[in-house]
């Protein structure tokens, strides 16, 4: 076996069990030292590749979330964004999964570093994706040219983050529609909006 592919069997080894340890315990109890042991590999080898666990857990999280929820462009927005949504809802609130994004999200406000990877790793490119799905809708007409494209993805994704971490009840499939539908008819969707009825 090369050293290359046993690196990075180790490495999926130790994300693995980050993730089934945040879903046993709460997060502020997984420590490096039993995700090391889970995973056998040594403390050392986790530092190596990563500062924190919480590090460890946002690539895992990262790494999921990109798998499950892709941003496609079938020509209809609308159903490309419950597609992603709905995806991102499911993957976000079903363990392990849940609880280690719970987690992150709890130690951002006393991780400089984490919040910083969060952004970069995640947040950032995520947004940008959506940037440029809702930029394809523009371009093909069924937004309207003086839509605020970051706005709208703040009017999306906002709500569903409220309720996450605020521990509220998440939106399910309905919802999600119901809110998309709203965004894009507030912005005057020209079309093509799976539903969502345009401004007058």
């Amino acid at each position: 076996m090369s050293v290359r592919r046993r690196s990075e069997q180790s490495r999926q080894s130790t994300l693995s069990a980050a993730l089934q340890l945040c879903a046993e315990k709460e997060y502020a109890h997984v420590t490096v030292e039993a995700i090391a042991a889970r995973a056998g590999v040594s403390k050392k080898t986790i530092y190596r590749w990563w500062p924190s666990k919480g590090a460890v857990l946002l690539e895992a999280v990262t790494e999921a979330l990109i798998d499950a929820t892709p941003f496609v462009d079938t020509g209809d927005v609308a159903a490309d964004l419950r597609t992603h949504m709905t995806g991102a809802v499911k993957l976000l609130t079903t363990p392990p999964f849940g609880p280690a994004y719970a987690g992150i999200l709890s130690e951002l406000h006393h991780d400089a570093a984490l919040a910083r990877a969060v952004q970069e790793e995640m947040i950032g490119p995520r947004f940008d994706a959506a940037l440029e799905r809702l930029g394809s809708a523009r371009r093909s007409g069924q937004l309207p040219e003086g839509a605020d494209l970051p706005l709208m993805v703040e009017m999306l994704y906002g709500p569903l983050y409220y309720r996450y971490v605020l521990r509220k009840p998440i939106q399910g499939a309905a919802e999600v529609e119901k809110l998309i539908a709203h965004v894009l008819g507030a912005v005057g969707a020209l079309g093509g909006t799976g539903g969502a009825a345009p401004l007058n």
